[in-house]
């Protein structure tokens, strides 16, 4: 959707209005939420719920939409004020909402719309922030400068930029961005009653393989083993990186790789990220990498030798990823979250479809 613009000399005049279920409305502007309310930072992932699409469409069948390999999600540290903390000054009780406070709807500038719980909106440990900042620079204009919404282990579908309404209300957002978009459907349900099942909130457990590299040989080992310059990578060290991640704050507790498509199993490497503001709970992704010696693979009817690399993560409530995209096809391709695989091709070294980066030096 077109992007507003909003100058920088007015955007601390920027007003967001706020809605409460008995028709009391107050409007904050920015420089009011900067001066009155305490700031808070988090490190949080927006993830698409179409990230990873491709690989459905590839294993599973044909699915609608931007066809997504696994670069549909990010991770920055967010700054600004606590939502609740702004609905609470505006008249809503945080203790006792009320039976119609039931959802917290966001409307943005370009006539964007979507909606949370109220349970998400209020948790003192939810981090849903009114952000202003971004990787400690002002909010991109790509990313809703001059506020937005950040709702983190959500769907990024529910982080409206732009902000300039919210309402408290009894029901979800009417947008079909809510209502009739970000659903799943059973593998077999083609006709899609859109009022069967709920929209997507917290996203679940994925991760993906992002770079590999074959670790270069020398001539003095080659020679100390008597071995002629290899033909295939067969037997070198490959390493891979790559990303994990969880919604609902949960963490990531381990990385399960596989080298021969998962016939054996080893466990990656998770690496510390120092610059990352907490919360309250985990709301970043966790990278890993991995070292490990390719499998010897036989030459196919083809004459080709191809292995294929495997990712799967489990997190700290042992939730894990499905084996197979088939299991949970989905015609729009959401939540594409099966085991990641990367065909390797051991006399190239080249991988297929579905990587970010490939290194063979």
């Amino acid at each position: 959707m077109w992007v507003p613009v909003v100058e920088e000399a007015e955007a601390d005049n920027h007003g967001i209005t706020i809605e409460l279920p008995n028709g009391e409305a107050r409007t904050y502007t920015i420089a009011e939420l900067k001066a009155r309310f305490k700031q808070h930072a988090i490190t949080a992932v927006l993830q698409c719920s179409g990230n990873r699409r491709n690989d459905m469409t590839r294993h599973a069948k044909k699915t609608n939409g931007l066809q997504w390999t696994v670069g549909a999600i990010s991770c920055a540290k967010w700054e600004g004020v606590r939502l609740r903390d702004v609905l609470h000054d505006a008249g809503l009780s945080l203790s006792d909402p009320g039976e119609d406070a039931r959802h917290v709807q966001f409307s943005g500038l370009e006539a964007y719309g979507a909606s949370i719980p109220i349970e998400s909106a209020i948790d003192p440990r939810g981090d849903v922030l009114l952000a202003f900042r971004m990787n400690d620079q002002p909010l991109p204009r790509d990313h809703g400068f001059p506020v937005r919404v950040v709702i983190p282990g959500h769907v990024a579908a529910r982080a409206v930029k732009w902000v300039n309404k919210i309402v408290v209300s009894d029901e979800e957002s009417n947008t079909t961005w809510q209502r009739k978009d970000y659903k799943c459907f059973g593998p077999n349900e083609t006709k899609q009653d859109w009022d069967k099942y709920k929209s997507i909130q917290v996203m679940p457990i994925t991760s993906a393989i992002t770079r590999t590299k074959l670790k270069p040989e020398t001539r003095e080992k080659q020679a100390a083993a008597n071995q002629e310059p290899r033909t295939t990578a067969s037997g070198r060290t490959v390493q891979i990186e790559g990303y994990a991640y969880s919604g609902g704050g949960r963490e990531i507790q381990r990385v399960d790789i596989s080298l021969d498509g998962g016939g054996t199993w080893d466990q990656a490497q998770l690496l510390e990220d120092k610059e990352q503001e907490l919360g309250s709970r985990s709301w970043c992704w966790k990278r890993w990498k991995y070292e490990g010696v390719l499998p010897e693979v036989k030459d196919d009817a083809n004459g080709e030798a191809k292995t294929t690399f495997v990712v799967k993560a489990t997190d700290d409530a042992y939730n894990t990823q499905p084996e197979s995209h088939k299991s949970i096809y989905n015609l729009r391709g959401n939540l594409a979250t099966a085991w990641h695989r990367i065909d390797f091709d051991c006399k190239t070294g080249d991988c297929g479809p579905g990587i970010a980066k490939v290194e063979t030096k």
